[in-house]
């Protein structure tokens, strides 16, 4: 690559960077995507939800989404980590790890969350296998097992609403005390969802598949899956350096078209939505590179 200059700087190339690479690219922009290879769901063994690949392994579609971006001339790949960032006169500067220094006029940001797992044994393993996030990516495939939900307080509630429909074999794991209400836990147990507030220790499984857990007074509790909400922080904090907004959540704060609050920058995918679905990330994606295309265009006319 002997030109350092672009359009737009795509820091990402998951699902919803790809996607915005390839509104960008059919609009003959010249991007560059910088991309450490990092997809939040590459433990999952398959994708689900998403009509045309419902079932395919995640890493068959992303090879798949790269080639045929990288298939658009205008479109660049670079493997690297994008380490800094800073405002400049043409638009903003991008240094990676190794060094290398990137110009461009525009950013999009879909670098995504990284989960941050609490200290329980075995529950990375399992992360994305049968420990799961999403009952519409993953509830089908554990629908009728016993099912746990790592939650408490409200969250738990209101999540177990959804997982009832799912099983009748369910129980609330707080992981120690209860923030329950007693209103709550007495409408729980008047629909056969069990809490139990003992201390979590271990995850019994094979290969990642669960098949207990261990308490801290070594009882246990046979459990074929598990939603969990992990804590999660943001995976690349140029953003924040820039002066992008983060939510309550600790999301980034987007528009309706993925602009952030700092002209020029955008943000697609996980890391401006709690809503981590791989289809979600795609429309993002493709929002983004059209609003940015559009404003590119305006700019220009």
């Amino acid at each position: 690559m002997t030109d350092n200059n672009f359009e737009v700087i795509i820091i990402g190339g998951s699902y919803s960077g790809l996607s915005a690479a390839m509104s960008l690219g059919r609009s003959l922009r010249k991007v560059l995507i910088i991309d450490s290879g990092k997809r939040c769901n590459q433990p999952t063994p398959h994708a689900h939800n998403f009509i045309t690949h419902d079932g395919k392994p995640p890493q068959e579609i992303a090879d798949m989404a790269k080639k045929q971006v990288l298939a658009y001339e205008t479109v660049n790949y670079y493997e690297g980590l994008a380490a800094t960032g800073r405002k400049a006169g043409y638009g903003f500067e991008i240094q990676t790890d190794s060094g290398a220094i990137f110009k461009a006029k525009k950013l999009i940001f879909a670098t995504g969350v990284k989960d941050i797992m609490p200290e329980i044994t075995g529950f990375l393993a399992c992360w994305g296998i049968s420990v799961l996030h999403c009952p519409y990516c993953h509830g089908y495939e554990v629908r009728g097992k016993k099912t746990g939900i790592l939650l408490n307080g409200m969250m738990a509630f209101e999540f177990s609403k959804m997982i009832k429909n799912l099983t009748d074999d369910l129980t609330i794991f707080t992981n120690g005390q209860s923030m329950l209400t007693p209103e709550q836990t007495e409408l729980l147990n008047s629909r056969n969802i069990q809490v139990e507030e003992k201390t979590i220790t271990e995850f019994v499984h094979d290969r990642g598949y669960l098949s207990a857990v261990i308490f801290n007074d070594r009882s246990k509790q046979e459990v074929a899956a598990l939603y969990a909400h992990p804590d999660f922080a943001q995976h690349c904090y140029i953003p924040e350096q820039l002066g992008c907004k983060l939510n309550d959540q600790g999301l980034l704060e987007v528009d309706d078209m993925q602009r952030t609050n700092v002209e020029g920058v955008y943000a697609c995918g996980d890391n401006s939505s709690p809503m981590r679905a791989l289809a979600m990330a795609i429309a993002a994606g493709t929002m983004a590179g059209a609003a940015l295309n559009k404003e590119l265009v305006e700019e220009e006319f």
